[in-house]
């Protein structure tokens, strides 16, 4: 949606409903969307029983979707803005969504309080390319600031005391990845879960996969509804599929 377009509805519907309104929008229409197939492709992977993290949830288009798909497993949502779970929760609400568990919170490698920035670009405040303040992040760091509450998942009671896997973990947190992954280490350990992020080429992307290899996880991407190795210089993607080498034996 061009910004142009985005500053008239906002302006007209104001910022809380027209998020509203994207969220169920997007949410109709994300299925038929070929750049959003990577995601269905995950969702394909996981069992349906157990703990799906949706990390970076945002306004709640993939708890939705990851919810719908697999309704015997528990979905826990983070996503540290209040302006983004207040709509989470409403599309929770509206679709009777009992299995999403929702938390304001945001995922690193400490317990702590991290600064984070909604962009403003052309008055437009993009909900989509929130992310922490930090000197890895150099883009896109004017606009609406807030501090946030920070965990690391390893800590996190409500993932450690039960004995339900975790089978899979969504990270979509702009360029934090590595950050969620390091404080998520002996969850990954443990549970060996499917893990789908978006990763960019950059350092960032570099750390990851080195981190996770470490961990025993190999990298791949989709190439013509198949899984391939990701190698550099030849897959030119953003989405990536880490499974354990176990699964691969």
């Amino acid at each position: 949606m061009k910004t142009f377009t985005k500053y008239i509805l906002q302006k007209i519907l104001g910022f809380h409903t027209y998020l509203y309104v994207f969220a169920l929008f997007v949410i109709a229409k994300i299925r038929w969307d070929k750049k959003e197939k990577d995601f269905f492709h995950f969702m394909d992977l996981l069992p349906d029983k157990g703990k799906v993290l949706d990390l970076g949830a945002n306004i709640g288009v993939t708890s939705y979707h990851l919810a719908k798909a697999l309704p015997d497993s528990t979905v826990y949502s983070f996503e540290p803005l209040e302006i983004n779970m207040n709509v989470l929760k409403r599309v929770k609400r509206k679709f009777g969504l009992e299995n999403i568990r929702e938390y304001q919170l945001a995922a690193g490698d400490e317990n702590t309080q991290l600064e984070m920035v909604m962009p403003v670009i052309d008055k437009v405040p993009m909900h989509g390319l929130s992310h922490a303040v930090h000197d890895d992040i150099r883009e896109n760091n004017s606009g609406l600031r807030f501090k946030v509450p920070m965990v690391r998942l390893d800590d996190f009671k409500e993932l450690n005391t039960s004995t339900e896997p975790i089978t899979g973990l969504k990270i979509d947190v702009e360029n934090f990845e590595y950050f969620v992954l390091k404080g998520a280490e002996k969850i990954i350990k443990k549970h060996q879960p499917v893990i789908y992020c978006e990763l960019w080429a950059n350092e960032n992307r570099n750390k990851c996969i080195t981190f996770l290899n470490k961990l025993g996880y190999s990298a791949f991407v989709l190439n013509k509804k198949e899984l391939v190795p990701f190698t550099t210089g030849i897959h030119n993607k953003h989405n990536f599929f880490f499974i354990p080498d176990s699964l691969n034996d």
